[in-house]
């Protein structure tokens, strides 16, 4: 009797342990492998100690399986200073058909992106940025329906933005930026898109007033070549807390609305910007760069508000509001560059002490400088503009 209950207990123990821990797909298993093969820790890494195929799959770092199927591949040790991988990703990655996440951590990771990612239809997150991946993005990636972010910043990627990757219906999350990309910005349809990093790339063309959703919090296309007026665009994205379109070729008016959005910096500098500069109320985003464009007319003193405010090297002319002198000599404006315009004047006393966190800089306008101030270098040496430009400009 003794030895039919020890058998009994057993079996039990065996089915229940076979159904706690499921063996892995074969597909999967077989992928991992392959996974395995094309990659290196770097020096300084071991995350790839604890992949022995002569263990369970589902136990190794960075996988995470839900039953029989890897779900989650987070390749390279996540911690801070971490050396990373190198080698490539293999096409094997397309096979592991439940994948919801893919991430690899910065490193050396060099080659293309497979296209058989375009088989990965759970696909959530998709993360693998600041290594050497080269070629372009896969065009297949557009049919992943649920993917919602997708991070490839700081590598080398190439060609243009797919279309099909713009249609993408869940999209939240798009970082591209620090790339060699060309061409147009495609159209975003996404209507729960919150964050748009396309700086540092070359792309180039007109964006259309419709071209981005108005879901957006965080949009950064700087330097890059785009081009064309911005002010119907900018006017539907009012909940807008990030923006930096610098170092571009965009043109037109700044649309007084924008400066009412909850913005913590804006950053328009460098561009071809023109016309007067008219918030509608005071404005409260700490620091704002309207610098290097051809803004003109007289400076608002609803921008008495702002705590970092470049104005410098446009076509501002008349006198510097006072509320700008009282803001700066009691530390409410940290910054205040307006310098290269053709302003003709500001009413501070040549004894006023200028706060040391504070700085101001009036060379190089239509009138001699009341105080002197530390300046940029680049700012040079002139301190007044030639009396024939500033006729010129009068005139």
């Amino acid at each position: 009797m003794a030895g039919k209950n020890i058998a009994s207990t057993f079996f039990y123990l065996c089915f229940f342990m076979l159904h706690v821990v499921a063996i892995l797909d074969p597909v999967d298993f077989l992928s991992l492998q392959s996974i395995r093969k094309d990659l290196e820790d770097m020096p300084g890494s071991n995350f790839f100690s604890s992949w022995d195929f002569t263990a369970e799959p589902c136990t190794f770092s960075g996988v995470y399986c839900d039953s029989d199927k890897v779900i989650a591949l987070n390749l390279g040790d996540p911690r801070a200073g971490s050396p990373g991988l190198t080698g490539r990703l293999s096409p094997a990655i397309g096979n592991l058909s439940a994948l919801a996440e893919f991430t690899v951590v910065p490193g050396r990771i060099y080659g293309v992106l497979p296209r058989s990612l375009a088989n990965l239809k759970n696909l959530r997150f998709l993360g693998v940025n600041r290594n050497f991946i080269s070629g372009e993005i896969p065009a297949g990636l557009g049919d992943l329906r649920h993917l919602r972010t997708i991070d490839l910043s700081y590598n080398q990627l190439t060609g243009s933005i797919p279309i099909s990757v713009g249609a993408l219906p869940e999209l939240t999350n798009m970082m591209l930026c620090h790339n060699h990309l060309s061409g147009l910005v495609p159209r975003f349809e996404s209507q729960t898109l919150t964050r748009l990093d396309l700086k540092h790339n070359t792309l180039t063309g007109w964006m259309g007033p419709d071209s981005l959703p108005s879901s957006l919090e965080y949009l950064s296309l700087s330097w890059n070549k785009l081009s064309g007026p911005m002010d119907q665009l900018l006017n539907r994205m009012d909940r807008l807390n990030f923006l930096d379109l610098s170092l571009n070729q965009f043109t037109g008016p700044i649309p007084g609305r924008i400066f009412s959005f909850p913005l913590t910096n804006l950053q328009l500098e460098r561009n071809q910007f023109s016309g007067s500069v008219e918030p509608v109320d005071e404005v409260s985003i700490p620091t704002v760069d309207l610098s290097y464009n051809r803004l003109s007319g007289k400076i608002s003193p609803m921008l008495a508000s702002v705590q970092n405010l470049y104005l410098n090297s446009n076509r501002f002319t008349g006198r510097v509001p006072a509320s700008f002198v009282n803001r700066l000599l009691d530390s409410s404006i940290q910054i205040l560059y307006l310098q290269h315009n053709y302003l003709t004047g500001i009413e501070i006393s040549p004894t006023a002490v200028i706060p040391e966190r504070s700085s101001l800089c009036l060379q190089y306008n239509c009138m001699v400088p009341p105080v002197d101030t530390p300046c940029p270098l680049r700012s040079g040496f002139q301190k007044t503009r030639p009396t024939a430009q500033c006729n010129q400009w009068r005139g």
